[in-house]
Order: structure tokens, then C-alpha cells, then sequence
């Protein structure tokens, strides 16, 4: 069974799951830092990410984008580093390294060779720890970022969807604002707004490692603690972990008040129209989830699905088109996604209406569950050969879910989902259309569905 992780416990020093090769450990370190590993003796290498709860979700909106620009800030040097010698340490060594800044967690990671393990963690906990800061790095990085911003405006299907999140979550709401802030946000962050939010955020009981790979658990305890006291912070005997962000009080997300369909038309000089329709979806530690993974494998989950093989092989009206959802501590969102030629949108949008719909009122066939089903285990499986996909599920596990559990309890909780679950779980989002986007060259009709 999935074992609940214990966060309010300082001495904790567990072991999650042991089998053969393979044992993943969890141990509350001093100051309050949280380290998970997963031990892997047949690979050479390790996945080692560093984790901090704190994304676009929790920013003053005066500072929207604060948290991914801070993200970009620590690659532009330490006390001890240069931003060239933070880029060339991985480059010289064969590794990789990069940061992902979300809606509701920062993290940093690195993947390396068995033997360049202490290298990795002394730049990480060294960028983590000890990071200038500075004005002068702040306006050369911020240049940066706006052209980060821009190429996602040129992009279509990026515009789409940030508008499909902030039109469902609330686009005045911490959830509904973009990850990047906007080039008015960031064009007007100071290099102190910048450290205030470090300084609130960037502390040992907010931490969270994650490795997985050739590593030993407590060297890599020691490897930390050396980096991170270095780095200046103390650490501290017996401090607790900061509160789980599942108790923590869940913000509004700004949904109580949507109950009809709204349409919202971007004009954009391109051949296709692209099209965002969708609603209210699952928080992500929701027990339907697993339920809902399966819904959307079949709806728009592979060439098998149901939006493939009505909208694109038996009418030819797209080429790209799926379904998706994402998940947040109180609220989520799902969707389907279509591009076309204009003047199919109007009946591309029936389409994934009613497709929806359909599964609603019908159910799914066995054939369908049996093809889902060995879809998301396969794709899990294999995804799980890859160390960073299985140091991203710690991470998950620590931050999200609050539990741990093992692939096979995972794979088992998804073969137990059944036709009427899934059914059930079709009619229910069915009712919850309330947002579509166009992105394209002309006006669509809105009452399309």
C-alpha cells in the first residue's frame, strides 16, 4: 500500500520501498531539509534535483514572474562561481543541468556520471545556497526573459493555452496568472524585490532532494550538508519540515462563479485556426485521477483515441489533435486541443464537444480500457528507465501526493479503474464547459461547441 510520508516527524529516517537492487529511503536531515533516494546499482549515472515549494502561484501580483526570474538568477553566478563556470562544469564533465520554474514548485537539477556525483551537488547546493543576486546580473538576465516572453507570443499554441489557463483558474487569481509574468512584471522587478523573495522562499526547511541513480544515502547526506553549510546556512538539529503544502489553507482559484460557456477569439496572422475548449478539471491528488488518466488516454490520448480517429482519420479535418489535463493542489482544469484550416473550426469544436459528451452517455468498450490501460502502464514503465523521470517521482511524491508508492501499486491503482468510473467521471466533466480559445486568422463563431 502506499505509505503516507511522515512530515511532522524530525527523527524520521525511513525506508520507503526496498526491492532487490533497487531501495528508496527518505530521512529528515537537520534545518529541516528532506532528502529521498532511490538507489539504483545497474546504472553508472545519477539524477539529483533540488526542490523548493514555491512557484507563480505564491507571488505578489505586482511581482508576477519574480519566481522564474529568480530561477534564471541563480545560473549567473555565486560567491564562488561565475555564470561561465556554473555553464561549463556540466559541460566539461558530459552532464546536464537544468531548472523547471511551475505553478507550484522550483526545482534545479543536474545528471551526472556515478563519480561526478560531488561535483553536482556542490554546484546545486552552491547555486541554491549562495547566488548574487545582483542588479547588474538582473538587467542583463531580464533582456533574457522578455525574449523568452516574446517567442512565446509568436507561438500559437502557446498563446492558446496560457489564455485556456487563465480563462478557466481565473486569470486575476494566483493560479490563472502566467509562470513568466508578463513584460510589465518583469520590466518593473527590482534586484531587492528579487532577493525578499529568495529570502522568503530559499530556506532549509523548504528544501527538498531528490536523487536517484548510483548514489549511497548517506554519502549524499553528508555531500549535502557539507554543500549547503557552506553555502551559509545553518542548520539547524531537530527543525521541522515546513507544513506539507496539502495543509496548507488552499487559495481561491476564482471557478465558484463561471457557469456558461465563454468564447475568446485571438487574431493571429496564421494558415490554422487553433482551438482550446475545456473547463474545470481535478485537483491532482483527486481519487479520480487515475480514472481520469484513463477518460483522456481514450478521448485524445494516442491514434487509437476517439478525437484521432473522428476528427483526423474519418474526416481529415486536422492533423494535431488531443486531450490533456493538469492538476493543482484544489483545482485543475481538462481539455481538448485542434488545429485546422478556418473554415472547418465550426465543426472541428462540435467534434470535440461532442466526443466528450458521447463517453457520457455511452461508456467506453472494453477493447478501448484494455488499449488505455496498456497505454499509460507502458508509457509509465518506460518512462521509469530514465533516472530523471524517476527523481521527478520523488519529488512528486514529497511535494504533491504526500505519499510514496511503488510503480506496481501505481499500475495496480490504474488497472482498477472501471467502465462506470470512467463513464461517470465523462458525464460530470461534460457539464463543465465553460472556456474556449481560438487562436487564428479570423473571427469564429463562439456558440460553436
Amino acid at each position: 500500500m502506499p505509505r503516507d510520508l511522515p512530515f511532522d516527524d524530525p527523527r524520521s529516517d525511513v525506508v520507503l520501498s526496498a526491492d532487490g537492487a533497487h531501495v528508496v529511503r527518505r530521512s529528515v536531515l537537520p534545518g529541516g531539509v528532506r532528502l529521498l533516494t532511490e538507489t539504483d546499482d545497474s546504472v553508472r549515472s545519477a539524477s539529483i534535483g533540488l526542490w523548493l515549494p514555491v512557484g507563480s502561484r505564491d507571488e505578489a501580483p505586482e511581482h508576477a514572474g519574480s519566481t522564474h526570474v529568480l530561477e534564471h538568477l541563480l545560473f549567473k553566478g555565486t560567491q564562488r562561481r561565475t555564470a561561465l563556470d556554473i555553464a561549463t562544469v556540466f559541460d566539461e564533465i558530459g552532464g546536464e543541468s537544468n531548472a523547471v520554474t511551475a505553478k507550484e514548485h522550483t526545482f534545479y537539477y543536474g545528471r551526472v556520471r556515478s563519480a561526478d556525483v560531488p561535483l553536482a551537488v556542490d554546484v546545486l547546493t552552491d547555486m541554491v545556497t549562495s547566488s548574487t543576486l545582483t542588479a547588474e546580473h538582473l538587467a542583463t538576465e531580464r533582456e533574457v526573459i522578455l525574449e523568452e516572453l516574446a517567442m512565446a507570443e509568436d507561438d500559437p499554441t502557446d498563446v492558446g493555452y496560457e489564455t485556456f489557463l487563465a480563462r478557466v483558474l481565473g486569470p486575476d487569481t494566483p493560479l490563472g496568472r502566467p509562470v513568466g509574468g508578463t513584460p510589465a512584471t518583469v520590466s518593473a522587478l527590482t534586484a531587492e524585490d528579487v532577493r525578499a523573495h529568495y529570502e522568503r522562499h530559499y530556506r532549509p526547511d523548504n528544501l527538498v532532494v531528490t536523487a536517484v541513480g548510483d548514489v549511497d544515502h548517506e554519502q549524499l547526506r553528508a555531500m549535502l550538508l557539507e554543500g549547503l553549510r557552506a553555502g551559509g546556512w545553518e542548520l539547524e538539529e531537530g527543525r521541522l519540515p515546513a507544513a506539507h503544502p496539502l495543509t496548507r489553507p488552499a487559495q481561491p482559484h476564482g471557478l465558484a462563479d463561471v457557469t456558461e460557456l465563454t468564447a475568446h477569439v485571438l487574431h493571429r496572422d496564421t494558415e490554422q485556426t487553433h482551438i482550446y475548449l475545456g473547463g474545470p478539471g481535478l485537483p491532482a491528488t483527486s481519487e479520480d485521477r487515475h480514472a481520469l488518466g484513463v477518460l483522456m488516454s481514450i478521448l485524445g490520448g494516442g491514434m487509437s483515441s476517439r478525437l484521432f480517429q473522428h476528427v483526423r482519420e474519418e474526416r481529415g479535418l486536422a492533423y494535431s489533435v488531443y486531450s490533456f489535463t493538469a492538476g493543482y493542489r484544489e483545482s485543475g482544469l481538462f481539455g481538448m486541443y485542434a488545429a485546422c484550416r478556418p473554415k472547418s473550426t465550426a465543426q472541428v469544436v462540435e467534434l470535440l464537444g461532442e466526443g466528450l459528451a458521447q463517453m457520457g452517455r455511452h461508456g467506453v468498450t472494453e477493447a478501448e480500457m484494455r488499449r488505455a490501460l496498456g497505454q499509460i502502464t507502458g508509457s509509465l514503465a518506460l518512462g521509469l528507465e530514465d533516472t530523471s523521470s524517476r527523481m521527478g517521482r520523488l519529488g512528486t511524491a514529497e511535494l504533491v501526493h504526500g505519499r510514496y508508492s511503488t510503480v506496481d501499486e501505481t499500475i495496480a491503482a490504474i488497472a482498477a479503474v472501471t467502465r462506470d468510473q470512467v463513464q461517470e467521471l465523462a458525464e460530470r466533466l461534460a457539464g463543465r464547459f465553460t472556456t474556449r480559445v481560438d487562436v487564428g486568422p479570423q473571427a469564429t463563431d463562439p456558440e460553436a461547441r
